[in-house]
């Protein structure tokens, strides 16, 4: 099943019966319609006859019963339709944001695309269950019955008003939907590309204020919006279209059953001719909503296959199968690690060994682009090896979940994440319970409780990423995150980035005294400061281990 739509619809399968039942209210609504019009009909012209008001007293309560059956079916349908469309779409967003917290990092998709792909294109799910699934199912059941009355009328009748309603609820919505893929598709990706050069705008005003970028970057956002109201117009213009054609269809097939009907006045009589040509103006309200729904196919599809799109994406880590324990090894221990971000590119790392008995202190220097972070990520658990193997006590980690080997191997990645709230609540994500004279202490092992007093101290509001913070105090906020969620292993990766010369010395110094007796990986580009420490792994290009150096 490749059709975007399909496995769009598909995924409401587990709600299968209720949007059955939905449809059953939406045919019941349309039908009740289309019989209080042929009910009226028949009723106002009996009674232009003048007959006994007994005999017209059926009538009168269908009438008041169907326009009341109508209007609770109609309230059914949406009841039902939209109670299973929103738990599907709720669903869809439950698994797009598993899927995306087990594609870490998730870096092919720009921040604003991928709102537009979590809000917009998830949405569209719910758009094509209630807008796309019901009517027509709706419209399929109603119309059978419909032109089944109209034929037992009058059979030339329902065979023209068969014509009309094919024509009306398949051939139109089928050019509709034609012309409309185009402008679909690309008002998918003018909206994504909107969104991108918006919260790109935003996020980076400062920088793009200080560099005078600022005006080239309002101007991408208006060209962006300038395209996605072409195509909006576009789109308006095609629903119009669609509109047009199926009023013209329906007057039509209304003028051709009044003809019908006058030249069959003799059999049918008046009552009958009445039943016939108002049951033909009724009976499409059946199809009236298609062509819109069909125009809309075309976004709906793009937008399913930007959601499959984040769905379909592989995760950068996975849980193989278990391998067999290795005998007498505590710690970390590195074979053969070999790793590529992609088929055709050059190896990062290609054959790195390394050993971290218990307790043991390592740093892994060198420059920019020898692997050091990409080490990092592997240990973090954010991407799996493309060779070789890694052991924590004789256990290959990618045979265990990624959260509990993250429990076991922790720190502070390149480019730590912080949250939008109070320095308190950031340190508290490493460990629910602990006190503030706990997470007062982790502060001052890093050497920010002085940074932080002006502003509330653990009170302080961090703000969106952090951006209150200047990139020294992120940096060491992380680092008490990781000294407080105490990992066995504890993994930095440049943990003193961004600190002036003479706080970087205190806080590694700091660093190294609250982690002596337990295991450490240090990854830095500077090899001053690290004297205390076990063993310094130089890499070179390649990701390879040059020597093996340090006081061990």
């Amino acid at each position: 099943m490749s059709d975007p739509l399909l496995r769009m619809i598909a995924l409401a399968r587990p709600r299968g019966a209720r949007f059955a039942l939905g449809v059953l209210a939406g045919a019941v609504a349309t039908a009740s319609a289309v019989a209080l019009l042929a009910v009226a009909a028949w009723l106002i012209a009996t009674a232009a006859a003048q007959p006994p008001l007994t005999a017209l007293s059926v009538a009168v309560v269908a009438t008041r019963a169907l326009g009341v059956t109508r209007g609770v079916a109609r309230y059914l349908e949406r009841l039902i339709t939209h109670d299973a469309a929103l738990r599907t779409l709720a669903d869809v967003r439950v698994r797009v944001y598993e899927r995306l917290a087990a594609t870490e990092p998730v870096r092919r998709f720009r921040s604003g695309d991928l709102v537009t792909r979590l809000v917009g294109d998830t949405d569209a799910t719910q758009d094509l269950l209630v807008r796309g699934l019901t009517p027509p199912a709706a419209a399929l059941v109603t119309g059978a019955g419909v032109v089944a009355l109209s034929t037992a009328v009058l059979v030339p009748g329902g065979v023209l008003l068969a014509t009309g309603l094919l024509l009306g609820g398949l051939a139109v919505p089928l050019l509709a939907a034609a012309a409309g893929r185009g402008p679909g598709r690309r008002a998918a990706a003018s909206r994504a590309e909107l969104s991108t050069a918006l919260v790109d705008a935003v996020h980076g005003a400062p920088d793009l204020q200080a560099f005078g970028a600022m005006d080239a970057a309002v101007a991408r956002v208006e060209a962006a919006d300038a395209a996605l109201t072409r195509v909006a117009r576009r789109d308006a213009t095609l629903l119009g279209l669609g509109a047009g054609a199926s009023a013209l269809v329906a007057g039509l097939t209304l003028w051709g059953t009044l003809l019908l009907g006058v030249a069959a006045v003799d059999d049918l009589g008046t009552v009958g001719l009445a039943v016939l040509v108002l049951t033909a103006l009724a009976a499409f309200e059946v199809v009236a909503p298609l062509p819109v729904v069909a125009a809309r196919l075309g976004a709906l599809r793009a937008a399913g296959a930007r959601l499959f799109d984040v769905l379909d994406t592989p995760p950068a880590v996975m849980r193989r199968s278990a391998a067999p324990v290795l005998p007498a090894s505590p710690g970390l221990r590195i074979r053969d690690l070999r790793v590529r971000y992609g088929p055709d590119e050059p190896w990062v790392l290609d054959g790195l060994d390394l050993d971290l008995p218990p307790g043991r202190r390592v740093a892994v220097v060198g420059p920019s682009g020898v692997g050091k972070s990409t080490l990092a990520s592997v240990l973090f658990r954010f991407r799996d090896p493309d060779g070789g193997t890694v052991h924590l006590d004789g256990v290959d980690v990618t045979t265990q979940d990624a959260d509990d080997v993250r429990a076991a191997i922790g720190g502070v990645p390149a480019d730590p994440h912080v949250f939008d709230s109070t320095v308190r609540e950031n340190l508290r994500l490493a460990r629910p319970g602990a006190t503030d004279g706990e997470l007062a202490a982790v502060l001052d092992r890093v050497r920010l409780t002085g940074a932080l007093a002006p502003a509330g101290g653990l009170d302080a509001e961090t703000g969106p990423h952090g951006d209150r913070l200047s990139g020294g105090m992120r940096t060491r906020l992380a680092l008490a995150r990781a000294l407080l969620a105490d990992p066995r292993v504890l993994v930095l990766d440049e943990p003193t980035a961004h600190l002036d010369p003479e706080t970087r010395d205190a806080v590694l110094a700091d660093v190294l005294d609250a982690t002596r007796g337990r295991t450490v990986v240090l990854i830095t580009h500077d090899p001053a400061g690290l004297d205390e420490l076990d063993e310094v792994v130089p890499l070179v290009a390649g990701g390879r281990t040059s020597r093996f150096a340090g006081p061990s």
